[in-house]
């Protein structure tokens, strides 16, 4: 026959029960909220990472629209420069690729590019060093002149009529005409050196056609 049990063991029981029952519910709530937060960071962590593919993306679009931006500046450049070599682009081939391990931003380097290339592109003075040709020219010039109306005079003399009063006026415009002369192969010269014929060089190619001009018919006239 059991034994009845005292109420002091009995409230012992009870309060351990209820202990055990506060303990577990303590533990149960706190699997529950960890479990909550473990899944809160995982959702978190999903997020960024989708943020991140999101942004990488972006950052692939942006370099592919740079790349190809960078290719066309540099084909438009690349035919720029053959144009201004003329005959001698047949060296250059293709335009260069891209260089392996460069870094930094390509734009300042396309636009210090174009800005040379627009430099280049201008013409500009003719040098200092090109004074005798610009002299030769103007002699040449009015030499060659000269020459003309001596002929022009000489052949007027031989012929009669209209001609005999005609080419001696003719070889007088020629003649003075002369200092002028000199500038078309200065302008020849200024072309071929891509440079402008500015007033200096045509004041020095009209000067020296002038003395010698003066020179020819002091000799001639006062012979």
């Amino acid at each position: 026959m059991n034994e009845p049990v005292s109420s002091e063991t009995y409230s012992a029981q009870i309060r351990r029960l209820a202990e055990l029952t506060a303990r577990v519910s303590a533990q149960r709530s706190e699997a529950h909220t960890w479990h909550a937060q473990q899944v809160a960071a995982a959702e978190r962590a999903v997020a960024e990472a989708a943020e991140q593919v999101r942004r990488a993306e972006a950052e692939v679009d942006e370099a592919q629209r740079m790349v190809e931006r960078v290719d066309g500046e540099v084909t438009h450049l690349w035919a720029q420069l053959r144009a201004r070599l003329g005959g001698g682009t047949r060296r250059l081939g293709d335009p260069p690729g891209p260089v392996r391990g460069a870094a930094g931003d390509p734009v300042p380097l396309l636009h210090g590019v174009r800005e040379l290339l627009e430099r280049t592109g201008q013409p500009g003075e003719l040098p200092g060093s090109v004074n005798p040709l610009l002299i030769a020219c103007g002699v040449g010039g009015a030499l060659v002149a000269f020459l003309l109306g001596i002929g022009a005079r000489a052949l007027g003399a031989g012929s009669g009529g209209d001609l005999a009063v005609g080419l001696p006026v003719l070889a007088l415009v020629i003649t003075l005409l002369g200092p002028l002369v000199g500038l078309a192969p200065a302008r020849l010269l200024a072309d071929r050196r891509h440079a402008v014929l500015t007033p200096r060089p045509m004041i020095l190619v009209a000067a020296s056609g002038l003395a010698t001009t003066l020179l020819l018919l002091t000799v001639t006239y006062t012979r």
